[in-house]
Formats: C-alpha cells, structure tokens, sequence
C-alpha cells in the first residue's frame, strides 16, 4: 500500500474510532439519564451510576458519583424497563445479589441465602435505614425521557425489624401505607407502594 492509500486508511480507522466513540458516549449518557430516573430529583446529578456488561451479568460503572446514590441501569435483554437507585450502604448487599444471580441463584434461594450471609457477619448491611427506590414500567423512550405506565416504589431496610421496634403493620393498612416485610430477618424492610395511576 502506498503512502497516500496508507494515509487514507489510517484517517478511515480513525473516523470509524472516533464514531464509535461518540456512539458509545451517546449510548451511555442515554443509559445514565434513564438509570437515574428512580431517584430524587434533587439527588439525580449526584448519583454513581453502574451499566451491565453486555451479557447483562456484571455491572460496569458508568459514572462516579459525588453524593450517597448508586444508580442501577436497566438490565438489557427484556422488553421491561426497570432501574434503582439505593444508599451507598445498601452496595455490598445488592451486589452480592447480582453476584448469585450471575450464577443463576434466585428467588427465595438467593434470597435466604443473603440473610445467612448478613447473620455469619460475611456480608454487611447498614446499621441505619437505608432506602431503595424502584422505578418500573413497560418501556422507556430515550428521545423524549418517558417510561410508559411508570410505577415508582420504595423499600426502605431495617435488618432485624419486629412490628413492636417499628410500630408497623405486617400489610399495608390502606393504599400506599407503609409495612413491614421479612420482620426479624436481615433482611426486614418497610414497603411503601403509592396507589397506581388510573387509566
């Protein structure tokens, strides 16, 4: 190859690098904008912010943060969009659920398994409340910022939690009133589900 034709090829690889680029900078801003939807408004621009890896079974950060938020992106590989954002102090729980989900422990198994961890002193949980908000919805719409049919909810966790130190119910006494799940567990937690919107 000569000089000139040389030349060209290395000008045509480093425009299709520089494209890429851009892409993947434009992709992950899309994926940090929608991830951070599940947050406070007011905590959003603070948030650390992780992806998945492309096989959605590990978490790449995609952004630090400058405040006490960790932001989960929405898991590729369904149709559903789903994301949270949860207190720095609740990371070494969530992340070792994503760990026993990568090697397809789930539901009550995985569950049950945490709180074992948590009681050994293998695994730490906060010794305050920390909160977890959940923000679902049939699809998201990176254009214009929109999750179709949204539904935000919050978990609140209280390891070791009884109705009696807490003054909670073990269901909700009417909508969007909070409760009490897995009381006495490490993983016990307060529920707050609002009233869905009507159609």
């Amino acid at each position: 190859m000569n000089g000139p034709k040389r030349m060209l090829a290395i000008l045509g690889l480093g425009l299709l690098a520089a494209v890429g680029a851009a892409a993947a900078q434009s992709d992950s801003a899309a994926t940090i904008a929608a991830a951070v939807l599940a947050a406070p408004e007011e905590l959003r621009d603070g948030a650390s912010v992780l992806g998945w890896d492309a096989e959605g079974k590990e978490t790449v950060e995609l952004r630090a943060g400058s405040n006490d938020l960790v932001c989960l992106a929405d898991k590729p590989g369904d149709e559903a969009f789903s994301v949270a954002c949860y207190h720095r102090a609740l990371e070494p729980y969530m992340r070792r659920g994503r760990e026993m989900a990568a090697e397809g422990i789930s539901g009550e198994t995985r569950m049950k398994q945490r709180w074992q961890e948590i009681d050994d002193g293998k695994l730490k949980m906060p010794d305050v409340p920390a909160t977890l908000y959940v923000l679902t919805g049939k699809s998201y719409d990176p254009a214009t910022g929109v999750v179709a049919d949204r539904y935000l909810r919050y978990v609140v966790y209280t390891p070791y939690a009884t109705p009696e130190s807490t003054g909670l119910a073990l269901s909700p006494s009417g909508p969007g009133a909070p409760w009490l799940m897995f009381p006495g567990t490490a993983g016990a937690h307060i529920m707050i589900n609002p009233p869905k919107e009507k159609k």
